[in-house]
């Protein structure tokens, strides 16, 4: 019995201290912030606005985000916070989204614009192709765990 119960001790260890590794890495491994005026200059004049918020459909205690975000022709800034977490993407959509299930449903009408690397304010360059005007909200998106993470409607 005493051998079973230090197994399973371990391995519940193991499996604690994998999960939290997969938490904290995108943390530790971060670029530095932008503070709210740098994310005003990078992110050039902004052609609309909008705001993410915590209470979403989808949105929960690990996956969230809330701030002020600037949609400009070059690039996207949020000087705001979002959960942190691995590979995130910013994606537009031409219909507001709050759940997995309706990202997953219009994702083939999507763009995505780029990486997200920042935790607390971030900028992302909008490629020459894409034209936000096109499209009515901005989405952040774990492309590794297909998770929801926070969504933004700017038009």
């Amino acid at each position: 019995m005493k051998p079973l119960l230090l197994a399973a001790t371990h391995l519940l260890a193991a499996a604690a201290g994998f999960a939290l590794g997969i938490y904290a890495l995108p943390i530790l491994t971060a670029p530095p912030a932008p503070t709210a005026a740098q994310v005003a200059d990078q992110a050039g004049p902004s052609l609309f606005t909008g705001h993410f918020r915590r209470n979403l459909k989808d949105s929960d205690a690990l996956h969230w985000g809330e701030g002020t975000l600037t949609v400009g022709r070059a690039s996207i800034g949020l000087v705001g916070e979002i959960a942190p977490g691995p590979d995130y993407k910013l994606y537009l959509s031409p219909e507001f989204v709050e759940t997995e299930a309706d990202f997953l449903r219009l994702k083939s009408r999507m763009v995505r614009v780029g990486d997200v690397r920042t935790f607390q304010n971030f900028v992302v360059a909008v490629p020459a192709s894409v034209d936000p005007a096109q499209y009515t909200t901005a989405i952040v998106w774990c492309e590794s765990f297909g998770q929801f993470i926070t969504a933004a409607k700017y038009r």
